[in-house]
C-alpha cells in the first residue's frame, strides 16, 4: 500500500533510494527548495505504509496565454517500487492539478530518447512527441549528451489540440524558455 502526499523538506534526506537511477536528474539543495516553496501541491512523494519513499514528482506551472501549462520537471520512482503504478498516480496528481487548479492547456515533460521505458509509459498516459530538444541533456561521466523529446498532453481547456501539433524541426534549448 502507498499513499501520496506533499513533499516534505525533511524528505531530502530520504530519497537517496530514488535518485540514484542513471535517468534520474539530481540537482542542488536550493533548487529542491524552490520547488517545494513556489508549487508545494505539484512536489508530489508516494510513502509506503513503513513511511519509506517509493517515488516522487517535482512539477510547477509557467507560460503565458495558450502557452500556459503544466510541466513535470522530475518524475522517479525507485526500481525495488517499480510496476506497481506509482508513476502513474503521480502523473495523474500533477495532471488533474494543472488542469482543475491552475487550468492550463497542456502538461509537458522532457525526457531522454535512451529512456525507452518512460517514454512507453508517457505515450500510454497519452503523451505524444511534440519536438525534440539539441542537446538538453549534457553528459555527466555516467550518461552521454543527448538531445530531449519534448512529450505534451493536451488538457481540456486547449479544445482544438493546438499545444501538441509537432514541430517538425528540433529546438535548441533557448528556444524552450517560457518568459
Amino acid at each position: 500500500m502507498s499513499t501520496f502526499r506533499r513533499f516534505r523538506a525533511m524528505d531530502m534526506f530520504r530519497f537517496n533510494n530514488i535518485n540514484l537511477d542513471r535517468y534520474t536528474e539530481t540537482y542542488d539543495l536550493s533548487f529542491y527548495l524552490t520547488y517545494l516553496s513556489s508549487w508545494p501541491d505539484l512536489y508530489i512523494v508516494a510513502e509506503s505504509a513503513d513511511s519509506s519513499l517509493m517515488g516522487y514528482l517535482m512539477g510547477k506551472v509557467e507560460g503565458k496565454e495558450e502557452l500556459w501549462h503544466g510541466h513535470v520537471t522530475a518524475l522517479t520512482v525507485a526500481p525495488e517500487c517499480r510496476r506497481l503504478g506509482l508513476g502513474r498516480g503521480l502523473m495523474d496528481v500533477l495532471e488533474v492539478a494543472s488542469e482543475k487548479t491552475y487550468d492550463c492547456y497542456f502538461v509537458d515533460l522532457f525526457v531522454r530518447p535512451s529512456n525507452l521505458v518512460a517514454i512507453q509509459m508517457y505515450e500510454n498516459l497519452g503523451y505524444t512527441l511534440y519536438r525534440q530538444v539539441i542537446d538538453y541533456y549534457v553528459t555527466d561521466g555516467v550518461m552521454p549528451t543527448e538531445y530531449a523529446n519534448d512529450m505534451r498532453k493536451a488538457l481540456a481547456r486547449d479544445v482544438d489540440r493546438k499545444s501538441i501539433v509537432p514541430v517538425k524541426h528540433p529546438v535548441k534549448v533557448e528556444d524552450t524558455f517560457f518568459d
